[in-house]
């Protein structure tokens, strides 16, 4: 299965770099996420959307009643509806950065089989049942906790799945993905773009900060991600906007002021883009939990 940045969505996850895990706990009625990529590590948990189909990397199959999957940076991956007829589809997602933990506590011999299993991630990997009737109890766990608990829960469940028996690597190689902060130049972008996202961001001033014409700043946006500059800004600009709007109880206005939009219309109409829906439904319809530690 050939995949390309271009035509693969870059997902912005609403992890900032204070945070250590994200947790997604829900019922939903559909796969509605195309297949896309970030730079995080991702553990998801799939009950009771037989016949749905799995996408990771160069790998394509139908799911059973229970999945759990780990996938590492970069790594393409989506679920889609398939066959599925299932309008309760449970579903808890974990989000994790991919340099959490250290390398020289990796290197710690009781963490090598964690290391592994992180390394194996990179061609994803698909756990047995018995493996995950034991872990989703672990995972529901996980998302009703905070902070330092929430932490240890997860090296807990990574443990656990590390000496699991029969993982199932799903692609036929790592997948050597393009990082699309891999360069300097990009990343130096980025890094500004998270500094100042609540802010104007104007691209020919981004790109003279950085000694970039405008065309060479949006052409190296658009081969790493597949989107332009403006898209890009406003994709991490919503992500942290669907955060808020199910995190607090601050007003849209609010929120959209806080995120770098000083026109509520705009805002409206980006976000609609981008969810599909306005923030006022976006907040109303989430079913579930989502906690940031």
């Amino acid at each position: 299965m050939n995949q390309t940045v271009n035509n693969i969505q870059r997902e912005i996850t609403p992890l900032s770099q204070g945070d250590c895990l994200l947790v997604f706990d829900r019922v939903k009625s559909q796969f509605d996420f195309p297949v896309h990529f970030h730079p995080e590590y991702e553990l998801n948990f799939i009950f009771n959307a037989t016949d749905a189909e799995r996408i990771v990397g160069d790998h394509k199959s139908t799911i059973e009643e229970y999945e759990l999957v780990l996938v590492g940076p970069n790594v393409f991956h989506g679920w889609n509806n398939g066959k599925c007829k299932s309008d309760q589809i449970h579903e808890i997602t974990v989000q994790f950065h991919r340099d959490l933990i250290h390398e020289s506590l990796l290197d710690r011999n009781m963490m090598k089989p964690i290391k592994e299993l992180l390394t194996n991630a990179s061609r994803g990997i698909l756990f047995n049942e018995n493996t995950i009737r034991q872990i989703a109890p672990r995972l529901q766990e996980l998302s009703q906790k905070n902070g330092m608990e929430a932490f240890i829960e997860l090296i807990s469940v990574l443990h656990i799945l590390s000496v699991s028996e029969n993982q199932q690597m799903l692609c036929q190689a790592a997948i050597n993905t393009t990082d699309f902060a891999n360069s300097d130049r990009i990343k130096k972008v980025y890094e500004y773009i998270a500094a100042n996202y609540q802010e104007k961001i104007k691209v020919e001033e981004v790109a003279r900060l950085h000694n970039m014409t405008e065309t060479t700043l949006s052409r190296l946006m658009k081969q790493r991600t597949g989107k332009s500059f403006v898209d890009f800004v406003n994709d991490y600009r919503i992500g942290f906007a669907a955060r808020w709007l199910t995190e607090t109880k601050q007003t849209i206005a609010e929120i959209a002021f806080r995120c770098g939009f000083y026109n509520i219309s705009n805002f409206n109409r980006i976000f609609r883009k981008i969810k599909g829906c306005t923030p006022g439904e976006y907040r109303v319809n989430f079913s579930g939990i989502k906690r940031v530690s």
